[in-house]
């Protein structure tokens, strides 16, 4: 029996999407990246002085564009919370999470740090984060879950509380990874079960959340030689790639405004 060409397309939206109630956090997906790859366009252009773009002030004190995001991921969340059953506005949270998701997670780095460091070395973790939860968006887009499997026979649940219990020890793996510094592996780690195992196990880079907490001087020094060893081979690699997605960091340093008032030149939006 012969398919049309759109038949399999049509098969997965109306059973993945339209059956399975994956249509709001599809819309998510779609808004948190293409908000990203307007947004990191904006600001390029604002960076070069090209377009009609501009950084955006009032009174005096620049606004981020992670302003606008908090306000959007909170108001999506409130309104995903508060309406009950199917309906219209359940979709029109879900394009305002992602779009507010996208436009703080854009400025990580900033309140991560607490600095001004968007064009800088260390502005591009935003760039990790992004990507980050850009797949974990995506795997649950496309249905990639163990949960909602119900009537199983008995066999195949003990199979299916296996998995749950290794995917359980997986997130935690990621988790540690992150901790330790290691961002772009933990990207490939989510993905990947031994390669979250791996990179859970061995030394965290040592500036890292997981190296302040729990190294010493000495393991904390050995961390360094590894990392400067394991940079040299692999930093160049990473480097093409965030400048590709995030822009080329700035070879000066931000310079501090002198106070409150004054507005902030170091950032893109």
């Amino acid at each position: 029996m012969s398919h049309s060409p759109g038949s399999w397309w049509q098969t997965w939206w109306q059973h993945e999407v339209i059956d399975g109630g994956k249509g709001p956090i599809l819309l998510t997906f779609i808004a948190f990246v293409v908000t990203f790859a307007a947004t990191r366009t904006i600001t390029r252009l604002i960076r070069a002085g090209r377009g009609p773009f501009h950084n955006v002030s009032s009174g005096g004190v620049h606004l981020h564009h992670s302003t606008p995001g908090i306000i959007l991921l909170v108001t999506g969340g409130f309104v995903a919370v508060g309406t009950p059953g199917p309906s219209a506005w359940i979709y029109v949270a879900g394009a305002m999470i992602g779009v507010g998701a996208s436009l703080v997670l854009d400025e990580f780095a900033m309140i991560f740090h607490l600095e001004d460091d968007y064009w800088t070395k260390d502005g591009q973790l935003s760039v990790s984060v992004v990507s980050l939860a850009a797949a974990c968006l995506g795997l649950a887009a496309t249905g990639l879950s163990p949960l909602g499997i119900n009537g199983l026979p008995v066999g195949i649940a003990v199979v299916r509380g296996v998995g749950l219990a290794v995917l359980a020890l997986h997130l935690v793996c990621v988790c540690v990874t992150a901790a330790k510094g290691k961002y772009p592996t933990a990207l490939i780690a989510v993905f990947l079960i031994p390669v979250s195992v791996i990179a859970a196990l061995r030394l965290a880079r040592p500036h890292s959340p997981w190296a302040r907490r729990f190294y010493g001087p000495e393991r904390r020094a050995h961390a360094a030689t590894r990392t400067a060893r394991f940079d040299a081979r692999w930093g160049p690699v990473r480097r093409r790639w965030d400048n590709a997605v995030g822009g080329a960091p700035s070879t000066e340093p931000a310079t501090p405004p002198t106070s409150r008032a004054a507005p902030r030149t170091g950032d893109g939006g």
